[in-house]
């Protein structure tokens, strides 16, 4: 295990997100108390309490450590047009996949443990198909997520754990952080595949390019035909199955092969 030097801990981490939560809270009173000469629906108020209640504590846990915002988004000795021409297109091969697997997974567990009507009304609210909702699920959320999840947790836990325990110790806070079992399989999984390309890259820019391409997707998937016939269901799945084998591909030659090939200190 590496020496306890980064911020946060585990723990520390816990208390953040508290805090980020108490000030979207307190935020969101104010907001609905104001309202009046606002007049934003419930959506748009939960948006605009997020971005606040982000700003507040990112701007407090930057101004401890430090941190530019430059160095929070990109800290890889590659310069950031590189990581966003070479990295990113693999990485967006690999979205199709991942929704294929998670889906799966999605209806394992809703067979298992059906929704509750409180949660079919919060799920149909986050893809109703406004602007509100569509901003917040595929802009803001990958944004300020990967800048918490990925630039300040994991970042402190690459510096305090092992590569994996890091990995997936924040894969796990970030699927805790949704409140609900379905999303926490959801963030799971993706936050481990989020936190693998974060450690190998040091850049958020590759990572906030998975996680909106994959929101997105998840946003007008619901826009997709019922029932489709099973020769056009083969042909999207091999299509999806070469997709993500040439993303993986591509990212291992890019960001595996080249590192064990690095000779040991």
């Amino acid at each position: 295990m590496k020496t306890s030097q980064g911020f946060p801990s585990g723990p520390q981490a816990a208390l953040l997100f508290l805090a980020l939560f108490l000030c979207e809270f307190v935020i969101a009173v104010a907001l609905r108390d104001a309202n009046r000469w606002l007049g934003l629906n419930d959506m748009q108020l939960g948006v605009l309490a997020a971005v606040l209640g982000n700003g507040c504590v990112f701007a407090g846990v930057m101004h401890f450590q430090q941190l530019t915002y430059r160095e929070l988004f990109h800290q890889s000795p590659a310069s950031a047009r590189a990581t966003l021409v070479l990295i990113v297109p693999p990485v967006l091969l690999l979205v199709p996949g991942l929704m294929v697997v998670v889906v799966t997974a999605m209806n394992l567990l809703v067979w298992v443990a059906p929704l509750s009507a409180w949660e079919e009304s919060m799920f149909s609210r986050m893809a109703d198909g406004s602007v509100a909702a569509t901003l917040a699920v595929c802009v803001m959320a990958p944004l300020l997520e990967e800048m918490l999840f990925r630039g300040i947790v994991l970042r402190g836990f690459l510096q305090r754990y092992s590569r994996w325990q890091a990995i997936l110790g924040s894969a796990l806070l970030f699927g805790v952080a949704h409140m609900n079992i379905y999303q926490f399989l959801v963030g799971l999984v993706l936050g481990t595949v989020l936190g693998w390309l974060y450690e190998r890259t040091r850049s958020l820019i590759p990572c906030i390019a998975l996680h909106a391409a994959y929101n997105t997707g998840t946003v007008f998937l619901n826009d997709l035909p019922e029932t489709i016939s099973a020769a056009d269901a083969a042909l999207a799945l091999l299509a999806i199955v070469l997709a993500t084998v040439c993303g993986a591909l591509a990212l291992r030659h890019m960001l595996v092969a080249p590192i064990a090939r690095r000779p040991a200190p």
